[in-house]
Protein backbone atom coordinates (compact mmCIF):
# COMPACT_ATOMS: atom_id res chain seq x y z
CA UNK A 1 0.00 0.00 0.00
CA UNK A 2 1.41 3.52 -0.57
CA UNK A 3 0.97 5.65 2.36
CA UNK A 4 1.43 8.98 2.39
CA UNK A 5 1.49 11.01 6.21
CA UNK A 6 0.72 14.54 6.43
CA UNK A 7 2.43 16.56 9.51
CA UNK A 8 3.47 19.39 11.38
CA UNK A 9 6.09 17.07 13.05
CA UNK A 10 7.79 13.66 12.82
CA UNK A 11 10.79 12.44 15.34
CA UNK A 12 13.56 13.19 15.81
CA UNK A 13 13.92 15.76 12.90
CA UNK A 14 11.23 18.26 14.00
CA UNK A 15 9.32 17.31 17.71
CA UNK A 16 7.85 19.16 20.10
CA UNK A 17 4.98 16.42 22.11
CA UNK A 18 3.89 12.91 21.00
CA UNK A 19 2.87 13.83 17.42
CA UNK A 20 6.49 13.84 16.55
CA UNK A 21 6.59 10.17 18.08
CA UNK A 22 3.90 8.66 16.80
CA UNK A 23 4.57 9.87 13.08
CA UNK A 24 7.70 8.37 13.55
CA UNK A 25 6.42 5.09 15.38
CA UNK A 26 3.73 4.53 12.92
CA UNK A 27 5.51 5.35 9.71
CA UNK A 28 8.21 2.78 10.52
CA UNK A 29 5.90 -0.10 11.99
CA UNK A 30 3.80 0.64 8.23
CA UNK A 31 7.02 0.31 6.19
CA UNK A 32 8.40 -2.77 8.20
CA UNK A 33 5.16 -4.51 6.89
CA UNK A 34 5.93 -4.20 3.48
CA UNK A 35 4.29 -0.68 2.63
CA UNK A 36 5.35 2.02 0.52
CA UNK A 37 5.42 5.09 2.85
CA UNK A 38 6.36 8.89 2.72
CA UNK A 39 6.33 11.76 5.20
CA UNK A 40 5.65 15.63 4.21
CA UNK A 41 6.82 17.99 6.55
CA UNK A 42 6.92 21.65 6.89
CA UNK A 43 10.85 22.55 6.28
CA UNK A 44 11.89 24.44 9.89
CA UNK A 45 14.81 26.40 10.13
CA UNK A 46 15.35 25.08 13.27
CA UNK A 47 14.63 20.94 12.46
CA UNK A 48 17.87 18.47 13.29
CA UNK A 49 19.20 18.60 10.24
CA UNK A 50 22.28 16.71 11.50
CA UNK A 51 19.28 13.77 11.43
CA UNK A 52 18.14 13.93 8.06
CA UNK A 53 20.69 12.12 5.35
CA UNK A 54 20.59 12.92 1.62
CA UNK A 55 18.51 16.25 2.09
CA UNK A 56 18.53 17.35 -1.44
CA UNK A 57 15.85 19.70 -3.27
CA UNK A 58 13.84 17.46 -5.39
CA UNK A 59 10.80 20.18 -6.75
CA UNK A 60 12.18 23.44 -7.30
CA UNK A 61 9.35 24.98 -9.02
CA UNK A 62 6.11 24.43 -7.47
CA UNK A 63 3.71 27.36 -7.27
CA UNK A 64 1.10 26.60 -4.71
CA UNK A 65 -2.02 28.59 -5.34
CA UNK A 66 -2.33 31.32 -2.44
CA UNK A 67 -5.31 34.41 -2.18
CA UNK A 68 -5.50 35.06 -5.64
CA UNK A 69 -1.97 34.55 -6.49
CA UNK A 70 0.46 32.20 -5.98
CA UNK A 71 3.34 31.22 -3.67
CA UNK A 72 6.76 29.80 -5.20
CA UNK A 73 7.78 26.92 -3.06
CA UNK A 74 10.50 24.52 -2.97
CA UNK A 75 10.36 20.70 -2.00
CA UNK A 76 13.37 18.93 -0.35
CA UNK A 77 13.84 14.88 0.42
CA UNK A 78 16.06 13.75 2.69
CA UNK A 79 15.93 10.05 5.11
CA UNK A 80 15.42 10.01 8.50
CA UNK A 81 16.49 6.43 9.73
CA UNK A 82 15.24 5.01 6.40
CA UNK A 83 12.09 6.78 6.10
CA UNK A 84 11.54 9.63 3.19
CA UNK A 85 10.46 12.65 3.91
CA UNK A 86 9.66 15.68 1.60
CA UNK A 87 9.86 19.34 3.08
CA UNK A 88 7.61 22.30 1.95
CA UNK A 89 9.72 25.14 1.72
CA UNK A 90 8.12 28.21 0.41
CA UNK A 91 9.40 31.66 -0.77
CA UNK A 92 7.38 34.55 0.55
CA UNK A 93 7.42 37.05 2.57
CA UNK A 94 5.87 35.56 5.02
CA UNK A 95 8.60 33.86 6.18
CA UNK A 96 6.46 30.91 7.32
CA UNK A 97 9.13 27.88 9.04
CA UNK A 98 11.81 30.20 9.40
CA UNK A 99 11.50 31.77 12.44
CA UNK A 100 13.46 29.58 15.20
CA UNK A 101 10.40 27.99 16.57
CA UNK A 102 8.04 25.20 15.74
CA UNK A 103 5.33 26.28 17.08
CA UNK A 104 3.72 29.79 18.75
CA UNK A 105 3.06 32.26 16.52
CA UNK A 106 -0.11 34.63 15.86
CA UNK A 107 -0.42 33.79 12.18
CA UNK A 108 -0.48 29.75 13.19
CA UNK A 109 -3.20 28.78 11.14
CA UNK A 110 -2.24 30.94 8.16
CA UNK A 111 1.06 28.72 8.30
CA UNK A 112 -0.23 25.49 8.11
CA UNK A 113 -3.22 25.66 5.97
CA UNK A 114 -0.40 26.91 3.60
CA UNK A 115 1.56 23.95 4.69
CA UNK A 116 -1.49 22.00 3.75
CA UNK A 117 -1.89 23.17 0.15
CA UNK A 118 1.43 23.14 -0.22
CA UNK A 119 1.67 19.33 0.72
CA UNK A 120 -1.68 18.25 -1.87
CA UNK A 121 -0.36 20.43 -4.72
CA UNK A 122 2.94 18.76 -4.43
CA UNK A 123 1.08 15.50 -4.57
CA UNK A 124 -1.00 16.83 -7.97
CA UNK A 125 2.23 18.45 -9.51
CA UNK A 126 4.56 15.35 -9.01
CA UNK A 127 1.55 12.94 -10.01
CA UNK A 128 1.85 10.77 -6.82
CA UNK A 129 -1.35 8.88 -6.29
CA UNK A 130 -0.83 7.18 -2.83
CA UNK A 131 -3.95 4.97 -1.83
CA UNK A 132 -4.07 6.53 1.62
CA UNK A 133 -3.24 10.28 3.07
CA UNK A 134 -3.08 10.25 7.08
CA UNK A 135 -3.05 13.29 8.89
CA UNK A 136 -3.02 14.57 11.61
CA UNK A 137 -4.28 17.54 14.06
CA UNK A 138 -5.56 20.80 13.33
CA UNK A 139 -2.50 21.95 11.42
CA UNK A 140 -3.87 19.62 8.53
CA UNK A 141 -7.03 19.41 9.30
CA UNK A 142 -7.93 21.82 5.99
CA UNK A 143 -6.56 18.30 4.17
CA UNK A 144 -9.54 16.14 3.87
CA UNK A 145 -11.22 19.23 2.60
CA UNK A 146 -9.30 20.39 -0.05
CA UNK A 147 -8.47 16.99 -1.09
CA UNK A 148 -12.70 16.13 -1.82
CA UNK A 149 -13.81 19.80 -2.78
CA UNK A 150 -10.74 21.05 -4.87
CA UNK A 151 -8.26 18.34 -5.60
CA UNK A 152 -10.54 15.99 -6.37
CA UNK A 153 -11.67 17.20 -9.58
CA UNK A 154 -7.76 18.63 -10.88
CA UNK A 155 -7.14 14.47 -10.59
CA UNK A 156 -6.50 12.78 -7.35
CA UNK A 157 -10.40 11.13 -7.18
CA UNK A 158 -9.03 7.93 -5.58
CA UNK A 159 -7.31 8.76 -2.04
CA UNK A 160 -8.68 8.00 0.55
CA UNK A 161 -8.43 9.98 4.39
CA UNK A 162 -6.77 8.64 7.76
CA UNK A 163 -7.43 12.08 9.91
CA UNK A 164 -6.18 11.29 13.41
CA UNK A 165 -6.41 13.55 16.08
CA UNK A 166 -3.45 13.84 19.19
CA UNK A 167 -5.13 17.03 21.22
CA UNK A 168 -9.17 18.03 21.01
CA UNK A 169 -8.21 20.89 23.08
CA UNK A 170 -6.23 23.32 19.95
CA UNK A 171 -8.84 22.77 16.79
CA UNK A 172 -7.57 25.56 14.51
CA UNK A 173 -10.60 27.94 15.14
CA UNK A 174 -9.82 30.84 13.12
CA UNK A 175 -12.02 33.61 10.82
CA UNK A 176 -13.07 33.28 7.21
CA UNK A 177 -10.60 34.33 5.34
CA UNK A 178 -8.61 30.90 5.83
CA UNK A 179 -11.68 29.95 2.66
CA UNK A 180 -10.23 32.76 0.46
CA UNK A 181 -6.46 31.92 0.96
CA UNK A 182 -6.87 28.05 0.25
CA UNK A 183 -9.34 29.19 -2.54
CA UNK A 184 -11.87 27.03 -1.34
CA UNK A 185 -14.52 30.53 -1.09
CA UNK A 186 -18.34 30.35 -0.98
CA UNK A 187 -18.57 30.77 2.40
CA UNK A 188 -22.40 30.38 2.21
CA UNK A 189 -21.22 26.62 1.54
CA UNK A 190 -18.71 26.03 4.00
CA UNK A 191 -20.05 28.12 6.65
CA UNK A 192 -22.86 25.45 7.73
CA UNK A 193 -23.09 24.08 10.77
CA UNK A 194 -23.05 20.22 8.89
CA UNK A 195 -19.63 21.58 7.36
CA UNK A 196 -16.94 23.69 9.12
CA UNK A 197 -18.55 26.42 10.91
CA UNK A 198 -17.16 26.08 14.56
CA UNK A 199 -19.83 24.71 17.09
CA UNK A 200 -20.09 27.82 19.22
CA UNK A 201 -19.43 30.86 17.50
CA UNK A 202 -21.23 30.93 13.91
CA UNK A 203 -18.35 33.53 12.86
CA UNK A 204 -16.19 31.23 12.99
CA UNK A 205 -14.57 28.07 10.81
CA UNK A 206 -13.07 24.65 12.78
CA UNK A 207 -10.34 23.06 11.07
CA UNK A 208 -10.56 20.46 12.72
CA UNK A 209 -14.34 20.20 12.64
CA UNK A 210 -13.70 20.01 8.75
CA UNK A 211 -11.12 17.39 8.94
CA UNK A 212 -13.71 14.83 10.85
CA UNK A 213 -16.90 16.02 8.18
CA UNK A 214 -14.32 14.89 5.18
CA UNK A 215 -11.64 12.57 6.17
CA UNK A 216 -13.33 8.98 5.07
CA UNK A 217 -11.90 7.70 9.12
CA UNK A 218 -11.23 9.67 12.13
CA UNK A 219 -9.14 8.21 15.06
CA UNK A 220 -8.13 9.63 18.35
CA UNK A 221 -5.18 8.16 20.39
CA UNK A 222 -6.54 5.60 22.41
CA UNK A 223 -10.02 3.57 23.00
CA UNK A 224 -10.80 5.36 25.98
CA UNK A 225 -10.55 8.92 24.79
CA UNK A 226 -12.53 8.24 21.67
CA UNK A 227 -15.30 7.77 24.48
CA UNK A 228 -14.46 10.50 26.03
CA UNK A 229 -14.16 12.91 23.29
CA UNK A 230 -17.87 11.57 21.86
CA UNK A 231 -19.40 11.96 25.34
CA UNK A 232 -17.72 13.88 27.65
CA UNK A 233 -16.44 18.00 27.61
CA UNK A 234 -13.09 16.28 26.38
CA UNK A 235 -14.13 16.52 23.18
CA UNK A 236 -14.15 20.47 23.89
CA UNK A 237 -17.13 20.90 21.75
CA UNK A 238 -16.76 19.07 18.90
CA UNK A 239 -18.71 16.17 21.05
CA UNK A 240 -22.02 16.43 18.37
CA UNK A 241 -19.84 16.44 15.57
CA UNK A 242 -18.50 13.38 16.43
CA UNK A 243 -21.64 11.59 17.13
CA UNK A 244 -23.18 12.58 14.28
CA UNK A 245 -19.90 11.01 12.35
CA UNK A 246 -19.05 7.95 15.16
CA UNK A 247 -19.52 4.98 12.56
CA UNK A 248 -15.95 6.52 11.15
CA UNK A 249 -14.52 7.23 14.44
CA UNK A 250 -12.28 5.25 17.01
CA UNK A 251 -9.25 5.00 18.68
CA UNK A 252 -6.81 3.42 18.41
CA UNK A 253 -3.85 3.03 21.23
CA UNK A 254 -0.80 4.92 20.13
CA UNK A 255 2.70 2.30 20.56
CA UNK A 256 6.20 3.10 21.77
CA UNK A 257 9.81 2.40 20.06
CA UNK A 258 11.06 -0.58 21.70
CA UNK A 259 13.87 0.17 19.84
CA UNK A 260 14.52 3.31 21.93
CA UNK A 261 12.92 2.24 25.13
CA UNK A 262 13.91 -0.92 26.04
CA UNK A 263 15.88 -1.69 29.10
CA UNK A 264 17.75 -4.37 27.54
CA UNK A 265 19.42 -2.63 24.85
CA UNK A 266 19.50 1.16 26.78
CA UNK A 267 22.71 2.64 26.23
CA UNK A 268 21.36 5.75 28.50
CA UNK A 269 21.87 3.29 31.30
CA UNK A 270 24.24 1.84 32.90
CA UNK A 271 23.45 -1.36 34.09
CA UNK A 272 20.82 -3.20 31.26
CA UNK A 273 18.18 -5.83 32.44
CA UNK A 274 15.26 -7.46 31.42
CA UNK A 275 11.88 -9.51 33.42
CA UNK A 276 14.29 -11.88 34.22
CA UNK A 277 17.29 -10.04 35.42
CA UNK A 278 15.08 -7.16 37.29
CA UNK A 279 17.36 -7.23 40.06
CA UNK A 280 19.93 -5.57 37.72
CA UNK A 281 17.63 -2.68 37.34
CA UNK A 282 18.44 -1.25 41.14
CA UNK A 283 22.26 -0.63 39.67
CA UNK A 284 20.70 2.24 37.52
CA UNK A 285 18.48 3.44 41.02
CA UNK A 286 22.20 3.85 42.35
CA UNK A 287 23.28 5.67 39.59
CA UNK A 288 20.31 8.11 39.53
CA UNK A 289 21.26 8.69 42.93
CA UNK A 290 24.75 9.46 42.18
CA UNK A 291 23.67 12.01 39.44
CA UNK A 292 21.02 14.01 41.30
CA UNK A 293 23.04 13.45 44.74
CA UNK A 294 20.04 11.57 46.74
CA UNK A 295 20.81 10.10 50.12
CA UNK A 296 21.54 6.46 49.56
CA UNK A 297 18.81 4.85 51.93
CA UNK A 298 16.04 2.15 51.89
CA UNK A 299 13.47 4.50 50.33
CA UNK A 300 11.38 3.92 46.95
CA UNK A 301 12.00 6.77 44.25
CA UNK A 302 8.42 7.90 43.09
CA UNK A 303 9.55 10.20 39.96
CA UNK A 304 7.85 12.67 37.41
CA UNK A 305 8.93 12.99 33.69
CA UNK A 306 6.91 15.35 31.39
CA UNK A 307 5.84 18.43 30.29
CA UNK A 308 4.84 20.69 33.18
CA UNK A 309 1.44 21.61 32.27
CA UNK A 310 -1.76 22.18 34.07
CA UNK A 311 -3.33 19.35 31.90
CA UNK A 312 -0.96 17.14 33.82
CA UNK A 313 -2.00 17.93 36.94
CA UNK A 314 0.64 20.02 38.29
CA UNK A 315 -1.05 20.53 41.91
CA UNK A 316 -1.15 17.13 42.28
CA UNK A 317 2.54 16.17 41.30
CA UNK A 318 3.03 19.63 43.78
CA UNK A 319 1.27 17.39 46.82
CA UNK A 320 2.93 14.24 45.77
CA UNK A 321 6.26 16.11 45.95
CA UNK A 322 5.67 17.41 49.99
CA UNK A 323 3.35 14.16 50.89
CA UNK A 324 6.55 11.73 50.12
CA UNK A 325 9.01 14.01 52.20
CA UNK A 326 6.67 14.73 55.24
CA UNK A 327 5.68 10.93 55.47
CA UNK A 328 9.86 10.83 54.95
CA UNK A 329 8.84 7.02 53.10
CA UNK A 330 9.96 7.84 49.23
CA UNK A 331 12.17 10.39 47.85
CA UNK A 332 10.66 12.12 44.58
CA UNK A 333 12.41 13.27 41.35
CA UNK A 334 10.83 15.55 38.50
CA UNK A 335 12.43 16.40 34.72
CA UNK A 336 10.26 18.64 32.75
CA UNK A 337 9.64 22.03 31.61
CA UNK A 338 6.55 24.27 30.71
CA UNK A 339 5.71 26.15 27.90
CA UNK A 340 4.09 28.94 30.68
CA UNK A 341 6.55 30.87 31.69
CA UNK A 342 4.56 31.42 35.52
CA UNK A 343 4.47 27.41 35.92
CA UNK A 344 8.26 27.76 34.88
CA UNK A 345 8.74 30.77 37.63
CA UNK A 346 6.48 28.23 40.24
CA UNK A 347 8.73 25.14 39.74
CA UNK A 348 12.47 27.22 39.64
CA UNK A 349 11.23 28.68 43.26
CA UNK A 350 10.02 25.27 44.25
CA UNK A 351 13.65 23.99 43.40
CA UNK A 352 15.65 26.77 45.06
CA UNK A 353 13.71 25.98 48.63
CA UNK A 354 14.26 22.35 48.71
CA UNK A 355 17.96 22.43 47.29
CA UNK A 356 19.76 21.41 49.59
CA UNK A 357 16.87 18.05 50.80
CA UNK A 358 18.64 14.72 49.80
CA UNK A 359 15.29 13.36 49.24
CA UNK A 360 14.19 15.41 46.23
CA UNK A 361 15.05 16.56 43.08
CA UNK A 362 13.71 19.08 40.70
CA UNK A 363 15.62 19.26 36.65
CA UNK A 364 13.74 21.94 35.41
CA UNK A 365 14.54 20.94 31.55
CA UNK A 366 14.36 18.24 28.82
CA UNK A 367 17.38 16.13 28.74
CA UNK A 368 16.70 12.64 27.01
CA UNK A 369 19.87 10.48 28.95
CA UNK A 370 18.74 11.45 31.77
CA UNK A 371 15.04 10.68 31.48
CA UNK A 372 16.15 6.80 30.47
CA UNK A 373 18.32 6.91 33.61
CA UNK A 374 14.98 8.01 35.55
CA UNK A 375 12.79 5.08 34.21
CA UNK A 376 15.29 3.00 34.67
CA UNK A 377 16.60 3.92 37.97
CA UNK A 378 13.12 4.90 39.18
CA UNK A 379 10.82 2.76 41.20
CA UNK A 380 6.74 3.97 40.76
CA UNK A 381 6.02 7.07 38.19
CA UNK A 382 3.35 9.46 38.87
CA UNK A 383 0.98 10.82 36.04
CA UNK A 384 -1.96 12.06 37.64
CA UNK A 385 -3.10 14.00 34.53
CA UNK A 386 -6.82 16.06 34.05
CA UNK A 387 -6.71 14.65 30.80
CA UNK A 388 -4.33 12.57 28.81
CA UNK A 389 -5.65 11.37 25.08
CA UNK A 390 -3.19 8.49 25.53
CA UNK A 391 -0.02 9.63 27.81
CA UNK A 392 3.37 7.43 26.49
CA UNK A 393 5.12 7.66 30.10
CA UNK A 394 3.07 5.12 31.44
CA UNK A 395 4.24 2.20 28.71
CA UNK A 396 7.71 3.47 28.93
CA UNK A 397 7.57 2.84 32.39
CA UNK A 398 6.06 -0.23 32.40
CA UNK A 399 8.95 -1.54 29.59
CA UNK A 400 11.65 -0.49 32.89
CA UNK A 401 9.55 -2.15 35.36
CA UNK A 402 8.68 1.00 37.00
CA UNK A 403 5.40 0.84 38.49
CA UNK A 404 2.73 3.82 37.36
CA UNK A 405 0.33 5.27 39.55
CA UNK A 406 -1.84 6.95 37.08
CA UNK A 407 -5.93 9.08 37.14
CA UNK A 408 -8.04 7.01 35.06
CA UNK A 409 -8.57 9.11 32.11
CA UNK A 410 -7.82 8.43 28.53
CA UNK A 411 -5.10 6.18 27.02
CA UNK A 412 -4.21 5.27 31.26
CA UNK A 413 -7.60 3.77 31.63
CA UNK A 414 -6.52 1.16 28.74
CA UNK A 415 -2.74 0.81 29.54
CA UNK A 416 -2.72 0.54 33.51
CA UNK A 417 -5.02 -2.10 35.41
CA UNK A 418 -5.16 -1.79 39.62
CA UNK A 419 -3.45 -4.31 41.29
CA UNK A 420 -5.89 -4.11 44.07
CA UNK A 421 -9.48 -3.41 42.07
CA UNK A 422 -8.63 -4.39 38.53
CA UNK A 423 -11.24 -7.02 37.08
CA UNK A 424 -8.17 -8.17 34.93
CA UNK A 425 -6.68 -11.06 36.07
CA UNK A 426 -4.23 -10.75 39.09
CA UNK A 427 -1.05 -11.70 36.87
CA UNK A 428 -2.19 -8.97 34.51
CA UNK A 429 -2.65 -5.88 36.80
CA UNK A 430 0.57 -3.60 36.71
CA UNK A 431 -0.31 -0.33 38.37
CA UNK A 432 -2.01 1.52 40.16
CA UNK A 433 -5.55 3.50 39.31
CA UNK A 434 -7.64 6.81 41.19
CA UNK A 435 -10.19 8.31 40.13
CA UNK A 436 -10.86 12.13 41.64
CA UNK A 437 -8.77 15.03 41.40
CA UNK A 438 -8.31 15.69 45.35
CA UNK A 439 -4.90 15.36 47.09
CA UNK A 440 -6.74 12.14 48.89
CA UNK A 441 -7.31 9.95 45.91
CA UNK A 442 -3.49 10.59 45.20
CA UNK A 443 -2.74 9.65 48.63
CA UNK A 444 -4.39 6.60 48.53
CA UNK A 445 -2.91 5.14 45.95
CA UNK A 446 0.69 6.51 46.76
CA UNK A 447 -0.29 4.65 50.17
CA UNK A 448 -1.00 1.21 48.63
CA UNK A 449 2.21 1.58 46.17
CA UNK A 450 4.68 2.36 49.07
CA UNK A 451 2.92 0.10 51.65
CA UNK A 452 3.24 -3.01 49.27
CA UNK A 453 6.98 -1.59 48.56
CA UNK A 454 7.94 -1.88 52.12
CA UNK A 455 6.13 -4.73 53.80
CA UNK A 456 5.88 -7.37 50.66
CA UNK A 457 9.05 -6.62 47.96
CA UNK A 458 8.06 -10.35 46.17
CA UNK A 459 4.88 -8.82 45.45
CA UNK A 460 5.59 -5.52 44.35
CA UNK A 461 8.76 -7.14 42.39
CA UNK A 462 5.88 -9.75 40.45
CA UNK A 463 3.93 -6.28 39.59
CA UNK A 464 6.76 -4.89 37.93
CA UNK A 465 7.37 -8.11 36.01
CA UNK A 466 3.67 -8.10 35.10
CA UNK A 467 4.09 -4.05 34.03
CA UNK A 468 7.38 -5.42 31.50
CA UNK A 469 5.65 -8.20 29.97
CA UNK A 470 3.16 -6.27 28.60
CA UNK A 471 3.54 -5.46 24.75
CA UNK A 472 2.65 -1.95 23.64
CA UNK A 473 5.05 -1.77 20.81
CA UNK A 474 3.79 -0.40 17.35
CA UNK A 475 3.12 -3.95 16.41
CA UNK A 476 -1.05 -3.69 17.57
CA UNK A 477 -1.58 -0.03 16.30
CA UNK A 478 0.12 -0.69 13.11
CA UNK A 479 -2.38 -3.70 12.51
CA UNK A 480 -5.43 -1.73 13.46
CA UNK A 481 -4.34 0.79 10.91
CA UNK A 482 -3.44 -1.09 7.87
CA UNK A 483 -7.09 -2.48 8.65
CA UNK A 484 -8.30 0.69 9.01
CA UNK A 485 -6.50 2.06 5.32
CA UNK A 486 -8.21 -1.50 3.53
CA UNK A 487 -11.58 -0.43 5.06
CA UNK A 488 -11.36 3.16 3.41
CA UNK A 489 -9.90 1.78 0.40
CA UNK A 490 -12.85 -0.81 -0.48
CA UNK A 491 -15.29 1.81 0.62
Amino acid sequence: MYIVQIASECAPVAKVGGLGDVVYGLSRELQVRGNHVEIILPKYDCMRYDQIWGLTKVYDDLWVPWHGGAIHTSVWHGEVYGLHCYFIEPHSQDNFFNRGGFYGYLDEVRRYTFFSKAALEFLLKSNRRPEIIHCHDWQTGIVPVLLYEVYKDAGMWDQRICYTIHNFKHQGVTGMDVLWLTGLGRPEYFMRYEKMRDNFNPGAVNLMKGGIVYANFVTTVSPHHAWEARSTDQGFGLGPTLQTHQVKFDGVLNGIDYDVWNPEIDGYIPSRYNVDTIQDKYGNKEALRNRLMLRNDYKPIIAYVGRLDMQKGLHLVRHTLFYCLEQNRAQFVLLGTSPEPHINAYFWQLKHHLNDNPDCHLELSYSEELSHLIYAGADMLIMPSMFEPCGLPQMIGLKYGTVPIVRAVGGLVNTIFDRDYSDKPVEERNGYVFHQTDHAAIESALDRAIGLWYLFPDQFRTLMQNGMRYDFSWNHPGARYLAIYDYIRHK
